[in-house]
Order: structure tokens, then sequence, then C-alpha cells
């Protein structure tokens, strides 16, 4: 980040076009330092830089990365059709920003999504190459049986896969959950693995993307956070310290 006049960094932020960002300086909703800044002109340095706007603080940041208890009957998409979108849970300027989710959970499935305006760590974390385990928390129709758990470990055939997919584990959490872990990403991976199984996913939970955990970031449904470097950084295979 660099030195940027107050209109463009208010812009760079989401809070609307260059002429609204001079509106809203002009009229004092902007305050840094304790200060109302009424020039949009006047400069900044962004790294590190904290303003108040409707006095509401903000934090200047060049990307955002979020991650989002997603409830049940949200769509994972910028132009939902069926159901509000994951965006409407977020504050306005995301929008602005550009703000997308980093690949999709259905709309009945919860739980942890990311979401970034970040391209190349979006394209990062949705690349199959990278081989990030992900955890489910699964109810089911029928009960959870060992053999059950042995069909999605030793891999099940799905239509219009090339070869069986198997669970990188799998095990479960009592007579009607089980808790699997997937790398693959495959469309309604979880459900479709489940059915060939013999069995019916009737409510599913994403818990966990690598070692990040839903239970660590401590989000109730609706709820989301930034995610710091510390907390990105478990998202990447090898790199727990």
């Amino acid at each position: 980040m660099s030195k940027q006049t107050l209109d463009r960094i208010l812009q760079s932020q989401g809070f609307g076009t260059r002429k609204r960002c001079r509106q809203l300086i002009a009229h004092g909703e902007v305050t840094i330092a304790g200060e109302t800044v009424m020039d949009y002109r006047v400069s900044f340095e962004t790294t590190g830089l904290s303003f108040k706007l409707f006095d509401e603080a903000w934090a200047c940041r060049e990307h955002v990365y979020i991650a989002l208890n997603k409830p049940a009957n949200f769509e994972c998409s910028r132009k939902a059709s069926h159901h509000p979108g994951v965006l409407s849970l977020l504050p306005e300027q995301f929008t602005w920003r550009d703000v997308q989710p980093v690949g999709r959970l259905d709309h009945d499935t919860t739980g942890l999504l990311l979401m970034s305006d970040d391209g190349p760590f979006i394209h990062a974390q949705s690349s199959p190459k990278r081989h990030v385990p992900k955890v489910y928390i699964a109810a089911t129709h029928d009960p959870v049986t060992p053999e059950l758990i042995e069909h999605l470990l030793s891999g099940v055939q799905l239509h219009d896969e090339p070869a069986p997919l198997a669970a990188v584990s799998c095990r479960a959490l009592d007579r009607h959950h089980l808790e699997i872990v997937l790398e693959q990403g495959k469309y309604h991976q979880v459900k479709r693995m489940l059915a060939a199984a013999g069995n019916h996913c009737s409510a599913l939970q994403r818990s966990a993307i690598g070692l990040l955990t839903l239970e660590s970031l401590g989000l109730k449904e609706g709820e989301w956070c930034y995610l710091e470097e510390d907390q990105r950084n478990l998202l990447v295979p090898g790199t727990s310290g």
C-alpha cells in the first residue's frame, strides 16, 4: 500500500464512487486520529491507517480476508436466484470491493465459508492441486454403521467421476452424525458419497478448512470476522508451525 488522497482511500475500501467519497468527506463524516478531515485532497500513508466513518472505526486494508459462519438458505453467489446471497450478511462496502466467496457451499449447507477480494488468494484456495482438507459434520437419515464408514474410506463411485472418491478420514460422532474429511471438493460431494454408500445426508456443516476451525473463530451463524495472517497460514498445508 502507499500514500493516497483520502477520496481514493475511501473508494479503495469500498465506500462508493470517488464522487460519493468526496461528498462524505465534505460533509465531515471522516475522522482520522481524532480530527475531522474535510479536504479530500489530503494524502495519508495507507499502511496501518485507521479512520472513522459515521463514527464507526475501520482499518485500511489492501485486501480483505473474511471467515463467515454461513447459515442455511443463503446462496454462495454474487447473483443469487432462489435465496439471499451470502454477501447480504456482510457490510455493503464489501460488495463495492468485489468480495467473493471462495468456493461454494450448497444453500442448505452451513458452516465455515471464506470470502475475499484477493484474486490470487481465491484462486489458490480453490485449486484442487493444493489438497487442503475440509472437515464436514453430516447428519444422516439412517444410522451410521462401521460398514458405512469403511465404504466412505475405501471409496465410492460417483456418476460422471472416472474413479472412486474416498474420504481422507471418517468417524462416527453418534448414531446419526459423522465427521468426514475430504480434499477433492467435488460438486455435492458429501451428499453424493453418502447416497452412493447407501445412506442419505439430512444436514451438513463445514467445520474446518485446513487447520482453521469454526470453533476457534467463535462465530455464531451469520457472523463474520477478518482473517489475519496467522489464521490464513492455517489454511496452507504444511504451515501449522
